[in-house]
This record gives C-alpha cells, sequence and structure tokens, in this order.
C-alpha cells in the first residue's frame, strides 16, 4: 500500500512544536475547519482560534489550542504558523470560562475598542469549547 502521509509543522515564536509524518489534520481557519490529507490541493490561509488537531501513523491523534496565525499547505507539506499552541489536554476549562466570562463583561469605551473584545471573546469561546473535548 502506497505511502498515505505528509509532513506536519507546528512552529510558534518560541519553538518547532511538532515536525512529524501525520496521516490527517483538523485545521482551526478563520472561517472554519479545514482538513488537510495526503495530496491535499494547495491552500494558505488564515488561522482562528481553536483546536488544532494531528493524526499520526499508527492511530494516535495530538491536539494543540491555537489562537490565530497562518497556514501553508503544499506538496504534501503543511505548515501552521501560529502565535502560540497550548497542548489541549493542559487546557484548565474553569480558567477558560472564567476567561470567557471576562471577556463577555467588557464593555468598550470607545466604539475602536469592539474589536479587540470581539476578538477576545471567539478566543474564550474556543479555548472553553476545546477544553471540555479533552
Amino acid at each position: 500500500m502506497a505511502d498515505k502521509t505528509f509532513t506536519c509543522k507546528l512552529i510558534t515564536p518560541e519553538a518547532r512544536v511538532l515536525d512529524a509524518a501525520a496521516t490527517y489534520a483538523s485545521v482551526p481557519m478563520h472561517d472554519g475547519q479545514f482538513g488537510v490529507m495526503h495530496q491535499t490541493s494547495a491552500v494558505v490561509g488564515k488561522l482562528g482560534p481553536g483546536e488544532l488537531r494531528v493524526d499520526m501513523p499508527g492511530g494516535q491523534s495530538r491536539s494543540w489550542f491555537i489562537e490565530g496565525g497562518f497556514m501553508q499547505n503544499v506538496g504534501d507539506s503543511l505548515t501552521v504558523l501560529a502565535s502560540g499552541a497550548t497542548p489541549v489536554g493542559e487546557l484548565d476549562a474553569a480558567e477558560a470560562r472564567a476567561e470567557l466570562a471576562e471577556a463577555n463583561a467588557r464593555k468598550p469605551a470607545e466604539p475602536v475598542q469592539m474589536n479587540a473584545i470581539t476578538e477576545a471573546r471567539r478566543i474564550a469561546q474556543a479555548k472553553v469549547a476545546a477544553s471540555a473535548r479533552k
């Protein structure tokens, strides 16, 4: 049977978190999840907050919560450049819910602050959802 893997790299400003063969990756894009498999078409996109899940050969999976960044999939090589990556198993559900409550309680003093508040809410909501799946 032919090799059905691709190279998956997860890189943050602090470290190269992952550089391994993968059979599937579910990538959180700014407008929804994007699935990557062997020989997926080339794409470049903006990441959104959510869970990056990478399935490895042999059946195991690894997941990280990422807040944003960019991804590129070209020639059986997926590169995820994330602003940060926290293993989903290290997320604290109570802390994520508290972060969401704080973000929901924020009120803009000026209209220009609303974008930052909305983004903080999106990140907190995605963190709550990811922590519930661990």
